[in-house]
């Protein structure tokens, strides 16, 4: 029997083209390839999953499973098996990196609109309403604080530096980054919080950040200060969040992601003007599929020389990160 590779999407000619010159040997099988049994029967012989979703979890996933190797199609992983992964001997990689321009482009998008006033001016707009609205303010000069720093917040620190911005970072590892000025352990969240003229968080969601930041973390925050969460909404104590912009104890909030999605109609967020919501697609970009798949094709290479370590966004499946 052929070696087996399924993704679960139906991608473009071009890019099963490159995945069929990264995998030779290997008999390919895309989303739409065949119908629902059929794709059973498919995910049931893989060895190696591209994407992940209900119906592989249910037909990969089994006593004697051909499985290795699940490349997972976006960065964040909290949704995988990973106790199955692990009694199965299957390497899980996720396609950490190819959010990183779009997500980037985003957060400056969200940090100009609120020093600017944009986000004010364009409601205005639609009220055909001329207001001065006083001084604006700059970026130019302020401190970034990066919570939860990766490629996307590598992305994020590079691109500050344009603006003479003074870049502040916290990773559990502490290890330096060429744009950030001072990186901190997570032991230093406090202190990047409380210097920070805007607060960017690209955390996952993990038992050591669920609800990481509640009253008592907007509280460490400038009340001068934006906070900006892209990462995943069940960081945030969403009432905490909500009492800090209704009080003033931070000046705004660029929003992402929320605890609950879609976010009800009837959420006090939806109606707060120094609020910024954009409906979970900051990572939306014309490219994904090329740069996921430049992850997948390159992990096919170190993968088919037994050289599994060196694999790109290789995920802990102890720490689910």
């Amino acid at each position: 029997m052929k070696r087996k590779l399924v993704c679960v999407y139906d991608l473009e000619a071009k890019h099963r083209q490159r995945i069929r010159e990264a995998a030779p040997g290997f008999e390919l099988v895309f989303g739409g390839d065949a119908d629902e049994e059929g794709m059973k029967s498919h995910l049931a012989e893989a060895e190696i999953v591209a994407g992940w979703d209900d119906q592989a979890a249910a037909s990969a996933l089994r006593p004697g499973t051909s499985l290795r190797w699940v490349q997972a199609w976006g960065a964040g992983v909290e949704q995988m098996p990973f106790e199955a992964f692990a009694a199965h001997g299957v390497t899980l990689t996720n396609a950490s990196g190819v959010h990183a321009n779009g997500i980037s482009e985003t957060v400056l998008g969200m940090m100009l609109s609120f020093t600017r006033k944009l986000h004010i001016t364009m409601r205005n707009q639609v009220k055909k309403k001329w207001d001065w609205l006083g001084g604006l303010g700059e970026i130019h000069g302020k401190v970034l604080g990066i919570v939860g720093v990766g490629a996307i917040g590598e992305e994020l620190a590079r691109l500050a530096q344009v603006f003479h911005m003074r870049v502040l970072g916290v990773r559990n590892s502490g290890k330096p980054s060429p744009y950030v000025d001072q990186m901190y352990g997570s032991d230093g969240l406090d202190t990047v919080l409380q210097e920070s003229d805007y607060v960017v968080v690209t955390l996952p969601i993990t038992k050591d950040t669920h609800h990481l930041f509640d009253l008592a973390k907007f509280k460490q925050m400038k009340p001068s200060s934006f906070f900006v969460n892209i990462g995943r909404g069940q960081t945030v104590v969403t009432e905490d969040m909500v009492e800090a912009l209704q009080s003033g104890i931070i000046a705004g909030a660029g929003l992402d992601v929320f605890e609950q999605e879609p976010l009800p109609a009837a959420h006090p967020l939806w109606e707060l003007e120094n609020v910024i919501l954009t409906p979970h697609n900051s990572g939306n970009s014309i490219y994904y599929t090329d740069r996921a798949v430049d992850i997948l094709v390159h992990n096919l290479g170190v993968y088919l020389r037994g050289d599994g370590e060196s694999m790109r966004n290789l995920v802990s499946l102890t720490n689910q990160y």
